[in-house]
């Protein structure tokens, strides 16, 4: 049976600073899963979250 393919999709959203800032107060990466629209919204998308490693509200960027 044929699975068909919706409109909605599972991305995940990575801190942007977790990843170049080697002085932080914890190790590890803030990622935050949620769902897009691929038709309305079809470039990468950028959301400001809470990172608790950096302890502050940082910009999370979409991943592969």
């Amino acid at each position: 049976m044929a699975t068909k393919k919706g409109v909605r999709i599972t991305i995940t959203l990575e801190c942007t600073e977790c990843r170049t800032n080697p002085d932080k107060r914890s190790n590890g990466v803030s990622r935050y899963t949620t769902s897009k629209n691929r038709r309305n919204t079809t470039g990468r998308m950028e959301l400001k979250k809470f990172c608790t490693h950096c302890n502050r509200h940082t910009v999370h960027k979409e991943i592969k």
